[in-house]
């Protein structure tokens, strides 16, 4: 077979001669590709990134400098480290993905090394070396010419050189990440940018602060732009999609693990990075744990699975959760605990309108689920409704699950979660009929000037539309 192969490839390169016109194009689409970097191409623009810093400078004090640090690489184990995750502020500022890295943002123009600036970034250069290894570097020029920013370095002139900190009238950062590693053999990584950074504001002469900065990007990242929120409505497309498969394929032969191999299949067939944080597939006396991701347990046929998932697209993560019956049905306890939970999500998302209060749409979401326990005799009083609501109903959505914000009053072009929830666990102080019943319905909203949006309205949320879809045929039976 082999042998026909590679004789059908011989004739066919006889009978079809390239021509040096064509092996020119050849050559030409292999250099581009050598020499590409970025291989998606709906990429935040250059431009985003430079408009995002030009509105903080706004916001910073006259004479001062704002200063961003890369994430920190973590170590997985021995030698072996995780992918690398750029740190959300940084990424938003500037762009740039990889680490051991600096930011300096100039309130007004300043003059380095004979060069005019209102910003810098000190980065590794590129190693071809370590390329080899690691993959392709954007470099100091590559950094000002893909990334637009007008002045970038290498990291070792920041730690190698006096950067004098005390010519600004305040210096505005935020506090570097607690588990840095030293690398002994580089001397402008993270460790020692950090480092060299802490003894260099010590002085008196310096004025600096670590809170205000923080609280400028919450602002600026509370409200998403219109690229943003193209990126975002992508990440939860992919995610309900997931959740779409994952209804046409539930069986009570499946493993929760295998739920989760299933919807993180979706993401990644559909271009999701990652996962913008670990699957919660939890299942019967699991359904009911919060934050549950071993994901090891059997389904069982008369159990409910929580779905709590989110794809990671360029950056921006989803979350939406989905409840489902494993067996395709719901029975009588679990459809009442379900509509419960979905007419306190439609009482939240009912709140989500721009000017009420950060918190509203949690009020609103108690109310009816205390209202509805008392009247089912879960609860014998309104204050115990915290031993089955355990956990807020929303929070901010985008380069973080769990967003930058104010938390003030909300505002048009965020985008907020609303995902009330009822968790009996065994042994709970109501009738053994309820336990083991964790039900929670997450979506994703975008506030708006007029009704709230709700962004991840594909995915069913009625309990007839899924017991619909569960019959289906999902992808992997065809």
């Amino acid at each position: 077979m082999l042998k026909l192969l590679l004789l059908t490839i011989a004739f066919f390169v006889i009978s079809h001669p390239i021509s040096s016109q064509e092996s020119n194009k050849a050559n030409i689409s292999t250099t581009e590709k050598k020499e590409n970097y970025f291989y998606d191409h709906d990429l935040l623009p250059k431009n985003f990134h430079a408009k995002r810093r030009n509105v903080l400078r706004e916001l910073m004090p006259e004479g001062s400098v704002a200063i961003i640090f890369s994430n920190p690489i973590r170590n997985r184990s021995n030698d072996v480290d995780y992918e690398y995750h750029q740190d959300p502020n940084f990424y938003y500022l500037s762009g740039f993905r990889e680490p051991n890295s600096l930011l300096l943002i100039f309130k007004e123009d300043i003059v380095i090394d004979s060069v005019k600036t209102n910003e810098i970034l000190y980065i590794p250069e590129k190693d071809a070396e370590k390329e080899v290894w690691t993959g392709r570097q954007l470099g100091t020029q590559g950094a000002m010419e893909k990334l637009g920013i007008k002045l970038a370095k290498k990291n070792t002139i920041f730690t190698e050189k006096n950067f004098d900190f005390s010519v600004f009238s305040e210096v505005i950062y935020i506090n570097p990440a607690d588990d840095i590693r030293d690398d002994k053999n580089d001397k402008g990584d993270l460790y020692n940018l950090v480092k060299v950074f802490r003894n260099r504001i010590a002085s008196d002469k310096v004025k600096s602060n670590k809170i205000k900065l923080k609280n400028f990007l919450d602002q600026l990242r509370e409200i998403k732009q219109p690229e943003e929120l193209a990126l975002i409505q992508k990440a939860i497309d992919i995610t309900c999609d997931a959740q779409i498969e994952l209804m046409k394929s539930l069986t009570p032969e499946m493993k929760e693990y295998q739920t989760e191999a299933l919807v993180e299949y979706i993401f990644k067939k559909e271009g999701a990075e990652h996962p913008g944080f670990p699957s919660i597939m939890g299942s019967g006396e699991n359904s009911c744990i919060l934050h549950y991701t071993s994901n090891r347990k059997p389904l069982l046929k008369n159990e409910l699975l929580v779905s709590d998932i989110g794809a990671e697209y360029h950056g921006y993560t989803a979350d939406v959760t989905r409840t489902l019956p494993v067996n395709g049905k719901f029975n009588e306890e679990q459809k009442i605990i379900y509509n419960l939970v979905l007419q306190a999500q439609e009482a939240g998302i009912e709140a989500c309108k721009a000017g009420n209060k950060f918190w509203d749409p949690h009020t609103e979401a108690t109310k009816v689920i205390t209202e509805g326990l008392l009247k089912l005799g879960i609860i014998k009083n309104s204050f115990h409704v915290n031993k089955y609501f355990t956990h807020g109903t929303s929070h901010y959505l985008g380069l973080d699950v769990h967003d930058a914000g104010t938390y003030g009053p909300l505002k048009e072009n965020s985008i907020i979660t609303v995902e009330p929830g009822i968790y009996i666990p065994e042994g709970s102080d109501c009738d053994k009929k309820w336990w083991n019943i964790g039900v929670r319905i997450e979506d994703d909203i975008l506030i708006t000037a007029s009704k709230p949006v709700i962004l991840s309205e594909k995915a069913p949320r009625k309990i007839e539309d899924i017991e619909l879809l569960m019959r289906e045929k999902g992808m992997f039976e065809k």
